[in-house]
């Protein structure tokens, strides 16, 4: 008996945090973007305070601005080593919160999440008791957590 997939994925979102397993979920995205042809877009959300709860803290930002563009410039080539278009996306606030409201988004018509199931949260036993857990139940399209 052979089944027909009628369910085609042009576009996969993929939180990206810099962690070994936010790498997994990538590399678990691209390995399935090149079996679709689909893009990938890698999402980077971070929840800091405003500057006013900081005070003074240019270098500080300057230097996780750093880090994050280096992270997502990793994770472009290597989509591109592996013939995949990737896009990025920087948000800032609530990180379930942005992944999911990127995903529903009418526009980006995403057709998948893929995500590590755990990031660079202080308390890493907990991260899925916190951004994965909420992605996984608020999200309106299928979710694969990678380990």
């Amino acid at each position: 008996m052979q089944f027909v997939i009628k369910k085609k994925i042009n576009k996969i979102l993929v939180p990206i945090d810099g962690s070994k397993n936010s790498l997994r979920g990538l590399e678990m995205a691209i390995s399935i973007a090149r079996q679709f042809s689909a893009t990938i877009t890698g999402v980077y959300s971070i929840n800091i305070p405003p500057h006013s709860e900081f005070g003074k803290v240019g270098a500080v930002e300057a230097s996780h601005n750093k880090e994050i563009r280096d992270i997502m410039d990793a994770s472009k080539v290597l989509a591109a080593q592996n013939g995949i278009v990737f896009n990025e996306k920087l948000m800032r606030g609530d990180i379930g919160y942005n992944i999911i409201k990127l995903a529903h988004d009418k526009k980006s018509k995403f057709d998948l999440i893929v995500m590590g199931s755990r990031g660079r949260g202080a308390i890493k036993e907990l991260f899925l008791g916190s951004v994965s857990n909420y992605v996984i139940h608020t999200a309106k399209i299928p979710v694969l957590l990678v380990k």
